[in-house]
Formats: structure tokens, sequence, C-alpha cells
């Protein structure tokens, strides 16, 4: 590959002091992360090493060099806003594998390592009959990413299905099971992102996937189907279909998805919003809170196909910030924080990136 230079000492970067270092040959240095992230921002690892099995990071910890480098673990770098330079080691999730691990009368428990892509297994649990995942197609990423984001679309979350997962410490290598309620699922978050974020490798997650179908169709435009019989596989097409026709392809305009959460308000504070904006978009939550669409605000602040430099507010859809070409980790934060900004001038409401920085 045209990024290993083992051959060559590396000066690792640490907190106060440069420290030589030659890598083994499956470590690669100064490796460039720019087509590994979908923003297509330009970013280069001072590690990097691809994980195959479990026995690729024990052999890992074994490596004094390695072993007390900080880590982060790279999937399908869809959710991901990069700076110019990763230090440390950064490890790519190359397990595979699904299987039916156990069934009952009620539902099927579906196992899938943490580098599978995510819409490929939700394509293969539909094509075998396995239902409940359709409503979440078509999302980039890796299965073990979904957990940490508590990834979720058309009103259906990684948490209504998920029955458990393992995952791996990055500094021992031991092996950890987790329940929903260890993960602590939040909106769009996880423990995995907040109090345990880059301690874990998810190598593989189990969903529990009912034997009655109860389509989930009641939010957005898929409202339109509610009276059409719908199969799974109809509402995954739908979905797709949808989703195609508002997002852009990250092949062809760098982008990581919806960037910002949709803000939850108070009861109140929706209230006095919607008095002044009658349109205001918005979903009243099991809590009582509502949540507000954050595209219609962005939107409505008018930064829909609006550009700031390299980057911009896509055309079709102001909830996705895109990457016309040429733009930097920095060009974003500008725009994030100009986009912000005019939000909260105009309705006193905060946005919050989604994508994980490192």
């Amino acid at each position: 590959m045209s990024d290993r230079r083992s051959a060559q000492p590396l000066y690792l970067r640490h907190a106060y002091y440069l420290q030589p270092m030659t890598m083994p040959p499956h470590v690669l240095q100064d490796f460039d992360l720019g087509p590994c992230n979908t923003l297509r921002l330009p970013s280069r690892a001072a590690l990097y090493m691809q994980l195959q099995s479990t026995a690729d990071l024990h052999a890992l910890l074994d490596d004094a060099h390695l072993a007390d480098l900080p880590k982060q673990v790279l999937g399908g770098g869809s959710n991901l806003w990069l700076p110019s330079e990763v230090p440390g080691l950064t490890l790519a999730m190359g397990f595979r594998g699904r299987q039916l691990r156990d069934e009952d009368k009620d539902s099927w428990l579906v196992a899938a390592a943490g580098g599978e892509n995510w819409h490929e297994f939700v394509q293969w649990t539909l094509a075998q009959g396995w239902p409940g995942l359709e409503n979440l197609s078509l999302i980039p990423g890796t299965v073990g990413a979904s957990p940490i984001q508590n990834i979720g679309a058309y009103g259906v979350e990684i948490k209504d299905y998920f029955h458990g997962l393992t995952a791996l410490n990055l500094r021992t290598g031991a092996s950890r099971c987790f329940s929903g309620a260890e993960c602590q699922f939040a909106y769009r978050s996880s423990v995995f992102k907040e109090a345990e974020a880059q301690r874990w490798l998810i190598s593989e997650v189990v969903f529990r996937l009912p034997k009655v179908w109860q389509p989930k169709l009641d939010y957005g435009d898929i409202r339109k189907l509610a009276g059409a019989a719908p199969t799974p596989q109809s509402v995954a097409e739908a979905i797709m279909h949808t989703r195609r026709s508002k997002l852009p392809d990250p092949a062809q305009l760098g982008n990581a998805g919806s960037f910002f959460h949709n803000p939850l308000v108070s009861a109140e504070q929706a209230r006095q919003l919607q008095a002044r904006f009658p349109t205001l978009v918005s979903y009243v939550q099991a809590d009582g809170r509502v949540k507000l669409a954050a595209g219609w605000l962005i939107e409505q602040a008018g930064w829909k196909g609006k550009r700031l430099g390299t980057v911009g507010m896509y055309e079709k859809q102001a909830l996705v910030l895109v990457n016309h070409g040429g733009g930097t980790s920095a060009a974003v934060a500008a725009l994030v924080a100009a986009v912000q900004a005019d939000v909260y001038r105009q309705f006193g409401v905060g946005l919050m990136p989604e994508p994980i920085r490192w």
C-alpha cells in the first residue's frame, strides 16, 4: 500500500516528548484517512492497523510499542468529524460474520460481527424473513458502530430491537457482554459515546427480532404506507427511496448524513415556539418533552443550500452538512458555529452536532 512506511523510524508525539519507534509491518504509518470518512475531510493517522479478529487485538496489546498508545476504532467512517492529524493508533474494524443465534416462539436472535456493513446486514435479515430493522435501511456505517450512536430513523432506534453486545477492552483485551440497560441508550447516544468513549471495541451485536411483525409507519414521509397493507420489504424500499431522494451519495458529495441532533425542548417552550411559528415541525416524546426538527430550524434560519467557503448545508435537506471539495475540519467548525448561532438567535434553541469528533 502506498501509505506503508514501516522501514522508517516513526516519532510519535506524546504529551511532553517525542519517542522514536519502528513499527511492525502490519502497522501502517502516516496513513491517509481521507478516503475512510464520508465527509471526505483530509486527515492522517499516525498509526493504522486493521483488526480481523480478537487475536489481532491481543497480539497488539502484547506489543510493548503499541499497548499503551491512545487508540480509536474506525468503522465505516460515516459519522465522524476527523481532525487533520489523528495521534496514536487507529484500529480499522474488520470483524465479519452474521448468523441466527437462537429463536423462541416470539422472536429470532440474530447476531452480526462489528465490522459488518449495517445496510447489508439489514437487507440480509429481511431476505431471511426476520423483519424489524427495515426502518433503518440505508443508514451507512458498520454494525459495531450502531449501538454507539443508538442509530435511528423513521421512528425506530437500535434500542428497540437490541438484545446485547460483546465488546473488547482496548487496554486489556478482556471481553465483556453488555445488556441494553448497561449500554445506557439515549437519543443518538450510549455509554460508548459518553462515559466509556474510546474504551471498547464492539465485536458483536445481537438483535431480538419479533416473529409477529408490527410496521412502524407513523413518522415523516412513510405515513403514506399506513393504508397500503405494507410488507417489511415494501417499507424498506420506501425508506430507501426517501433517503436517496433527500440525502446525497457520499461517493459524489462528501457528507456524514444528518449533522445535527433534533433538539429536545420542554412542552412549554415548544408551545411558545408553535405560537410564533405555526409550521414548526415537532414530535411529542414519551417523557413529555418535544423533539424539534433540526432541519426545519436550519432551513428557516436561511442555511438550506447556503455555503461557507468549501462546505455548506445541502440544497435538498438543510440538516445535511456537505463538503463541496477541499473542505477541512476547520471549515466545518466555522460552518457549524455559524449555523448554531443563527438558529439560536432566531429560535432560542441550541443545536448539537451528531457526528463523533475525534
